[in-house]
This record gives structure tokens, sequence and C-alpha cells, in this order.
């Protein structure tokens, strides 16, 4: 079985080598690896060539093409385009995949086949790296997996492997979305209803929060107003999908608690002229979706203040509050 991993690349010269490594190192065959140039200005396209030369064969395919418009997204879609694997693996060019990975993934799918079970998506363990050095797992739920990437990003571009075809019917990246554009299509991925396992075991992904060469960043504010705006395209998209009426209520409940969540980093980071009116709106939207009822006086708008000082403060643990609260 042939997987394919697509990486956008863009001004990575410097780190893209151990990423690039990572897959190289992978013990499964056939592997097909498509990079994509997003218009780098430094040697990054030199350095994927360079790779390519060094280890194209017969059964570790390295294709290195280029996309113009300038968002991971289109990246990610032009990498799509040249995809031949069965299933799929996207990728950030600053993170790494230990070895055994893609192995893992296909003994998930082969032993499902074996049951009869025709898999769309495989959601997997991964540990998310700081600045000072320090690691966490990130949150990984085998239950409620909406939710869950709502709130935490389950689906994040390096938390899954789905299979080709699945991936094509729904639509591929937003490519006008310069930021959480994998929170975007996890979200759509999961609209589509695709039958899913989950991976599990120890972590087998490295991604890299290590400070400003991050891909992630370290601040909000300045990028105020992208955020936001995939948030809005999510809540359409949830209001027109086929969710029962009770679960887009739910959905749009926790979209706003992510709205919530931005009001309060833009907070912390010292920005309250961002924070308050953000905050004020997804506290009155949240209000229309309980209709001002004895539930929302009585606990649901105090709590959903003080887990706004909460975040604000720096605390960890408030979304698993909201998961059950909202």
């Amino acid at each position: 079985m042939e997987i394919t991993v697509i990486i956008p690349v863009y001004n990575r010269a410097a780190v893209v080598g151990a990423t690039l490594d990572s897959v190289l190192a992978q013990t499964h065959r056939p592997l097909q690896l498509v990079l994509v140039d997003n218009d780098s200005t430094d040697e990054s396209r030199q350095v994927l060539e360079d790779f390519k030369q060094a280890h194209q064969s017969s059964d570790f395919n390295v294709v290195v093409t280029s996309e113009s418009h300038h968002t991971a997204g289109a990246a990610r879609n032009r990498g799509f385009e040249q995809a031949t694997g069965e299933w799929v693996l996207f990728f950030d060019s600053d993170d790494q995949m230990e070895e055994g990975l893609i192995a893992a993934y296909v003994k998930i799918i082969e032993r499902s086949r074996n049951k009869g079970k025709a898999l769309d998506l495989i959601s997997a363990r991964s540990t998310l790296v700081f600045p000072d050095g320090s690691q966490r797992p990130a949150p990984f739920h085998r239950q409620d997996l909406f939710a869950n990437h709502l709130l935490h990003g389950q689906l994040a571009t390096q938390r899954y492997a789905v299979r080709r075809e699945f991936f094509a019917s729904t639509d591929g990246w937003n490519i006008n979305l310069p930021r959480w554009n994998d929170w975007e299509v996890g979200l759509r991925l999961l609209l589509a209803k695709p039958y899913v396992a989950y991976m599990g075991g120890r972590s087998r992904v490295i991604i890299n929060h290590n400070g400003a060469d991050s891909i992630t960043g370290t601040e909000f504010h300045s990028r105020h107003g992208e955020w936001e705006h995939v948030i809005d395209i999510m809540k359409i998209e949830v209001r027109c999908s086929q969710l029962k009426a009770k679960h887009k209520i739910r959905f749009e409940r926790l979209l706003e608690y992510r709205r919530m969540v931005l009001a309060a980093q833009y907070e912390r980071e010292g920005h309250p002229e961002l924070a308050k009116p953000l905050c004020q709106q997804a506290y009155k939207a949240l209000q229309d979706t309980y209709g001002n009822n004895r539930r929302w006086r009585w606990l649901v708008a105090p709590v959903t203040r003080r887990l706004f000082a909460r975040i604000a403060s720096g605390k960890r643990g408030s979304a698993r509050i909201a998961r059950l609260l909202y």
C-alpha cells in the first residue's frame, strides 16, 4: 500500500532537513513524498531538490513542485494534486515523525480491512514542544471527537492520516485562510461523516511550538481579525450541515467558547481593546443560544465569566469544563 506525505515549505531552508529526514526514516514502503515550495525567498527550493536527488528511489518517490498562492492551504492542495498514495498524511515543515508512524497507520488500516471495515480517517497521538524545551502530550480523545476537535484541534495537520478518495470528496483546503486552516478543514472532514479509528500507544509525532520560527507562532494580537474570520466560517459550516439541531447548537456554543478563548488570549497579551469587544460578542452569542433562560443566568453565564478570567490568567484545563458546560 502506497502512502503519500505532503509537506508545504516556505522559507524553511534551515529547519526542513530534520522533517525530511524523519520521513526518510519511515520503515514503511512504498512511500511518496510530495514537497511544495510555497514561493520561498530563501534556499528552501534548493534544499528540496537536493533531498530528491540524494534519496529518490523506486520505493521512495520524491516529488518537488511549487505553488505561488501564498497560503499553506493552497500549497497543500497543490501537493494533493500530485498524490498517488491510497492514504495521505499532511505534515508541516518544522515538525518530525518517529520512524514507526506510517507503519502504525498501515497496520490499523489493514487490521480494519481484515474485519471488513473501510476506514476513512485515523487520529494519532502527538507531542507538543515549547520554547523552554518542555513537552506535553497534545489532547487526544477517543470519544466526542467533534467537540474535542473544536476545543483542542485534534485533527490538526500532523495528527491524522486520511484516505485519499475521502479527502478529495471534502473540497480540500481553503486557500484563502492564512490561519487555522487545518482546524477548519478538520471540521469539514468530520461533517463528511468519516469512519474513524484511533492510534493508541505512545505519541509518534513531534510538533514544534518552539518560538518565533515555529509555523504556529508565539502570539495572536498581531493577526487579529484573521482568527475570528475562521470561527465565523466554521459557524456557517455547522449551521449549513446535516447535523441534528441539538448538535448544531452545541457546536456553535463551542465555537463561541473558542472566540472567548481568543479574547482571553488578547487580554493576556496586553490588548484589552481587542479582548473586550470580542468577549462581549462571544458572550452575547452564547446567551442567544440559551434564550437567557434560567440555566444561562444561574449556571452558564457566571461560569463563562470565570472561564474567561481563568484563561486570561494563563491557567489550563478550562476546555474540559467547557465541553461539559456547553
